[in-house]
């Protein structure tokens, strides 16, 4: 006679059932991480360059070129830990020529940006810098990634431009007609930084070698060196800051943008590149809050709304890229 076989344990998962508790069951997608990388590392951070980088010029009068210079100085010494992986500085020789066109577009939208800055409002420059980007970013995806948005997707981009334009079409309706012409030049600024960011997130996102992180910051860093010494002396004059508050605006600018530059880069890699630029419009919501309660700049009921319709578009995103499929079913596929 057999002996009774012993009940099974209570909570022995059933056959075909992911074994586990449920909040290990499910994880985010590649491309929520990226967005959430865009959003955390990349948008907040970013949303007090703007205000830091005026504050800095107001202060001691330091030209853009030389926050610029300052900011190249803080990636050079991404060459120690090339040197010390035994990687190339500029790259291998196939993509060298892609890393130094990367390089150049960042130098360009950086530099646009921070002379749209001390130009006009830093939250209408990081608006109009933000939608031409994400505008810019969705007809090169459409150009040259084969992965389709979807409609939440597009939606989502849809409303965030929506949200930048309840922001800037009002600004622009009402300039003061003695500063038109520096206004409007200071937001063609911003509009040609936007493009030139979203063509360097493209191209970054194409390139294929090992480090490619720590290559691309070093040749921002090197390339933007070698453009802003001698054009700073050409077209602005330089300023030795004295004031202690100078020195910290200027500091926290390149270590701020540096984190940025770096998550944004990462983060394309892992979502598509006009979904991130429509996070980093988050950027806009965090200058717009310090705009306001540092530097005392006035706030229009049209800039709260139009930071409302951007946070609820970037929940439309981020709702739309969580995955909820167990990680064995993802790994088998």
């Amino acid at each position: 006679m057999r002996p009774p076989s012993a009940p099974p344990p209570p909570h022995s998962p059933r056959p075909g059932s992911p074994a586990g508790p449920p909040w290990r069951r499910y994880r985010l997608s590649a491309s929520m991480k990226g967005l959430l990388v865009a959003l955390l590392g990349g948008g907040l951070p970013a949303g007090f360059v703007a205000p830091f980088a005026r504050m800095a010029h107001e202060a001691s009068a330091i030209p853009s070129l030389e926050i610029l210079l300052l900011r190249c100085l803080l990636h050079l010494p991404f060459a120690c830990r090339l040197r010390c992986r035994g990687a190339p500085l500029l790259g291998p020789g196939p993509a060298r020529r892609r890393l130094l066109l990367h390089a150049a577009a960042n130098v360009l939208s950086v530099a646009c940006a921070y002379s749209s800055f001390v130009a006009v409002p830093s939250a209408n420059a990081a608006t109009v810098r933000k939608g031409c980007s994400t505008l810019g970013a969705a007809l090169l995806g459409l150009c040259l990634e084969s992965r389709r948005l979807s409609g939440y997707d597009w939606f989502g981009l849809l409303g965030s431009t929506l949200g930048l334009l309840i922001m800037v079409v009002p600004d622009l309706l009402s300039l003061d007609p003695s500063t038109r012409l520096a206004d409007a030049f200071g937001y063609a600024l911003a509009c040609l930084g936007g493009v030139a960011l979203a063509l360097a997130l493209a191209i970054f996102r194409a390139l294929d070698f090992p480090a490619k992180l720590p290559t691309a910051a070093f040749a921002f860093g090197a390339l933007g060196g070698l453009v802003c010494a001698p054009a700073m002396f050409l077209l602005q004059e330089p300023v030795l800051p004295a004031e202690p508050l100078t020195w910290s605006c200027t500091v926290a600018v390149g270590v701020l943008a540096l984190a940025s530059f770096l998550c944004a880069s990462h983060a394309v890699t892992l979502a598509h590149p006009a979904l991130v630029c429509a996070v980093l419009h988050s950027e806009v919501v965090v200058t717009l809050a310090v705009q306001y309660y540092v530097l005392r700049e006035a706030v229009t009921p049209f800039d709260v709304m139009g930071a409302g319709v951007i946070l609820g578009s970037i929940s439309i995103i981020a709702a739309q890229n969580v995955s909820c499929h167990p990680p064995d079913e993802e790994e088998e596929g």
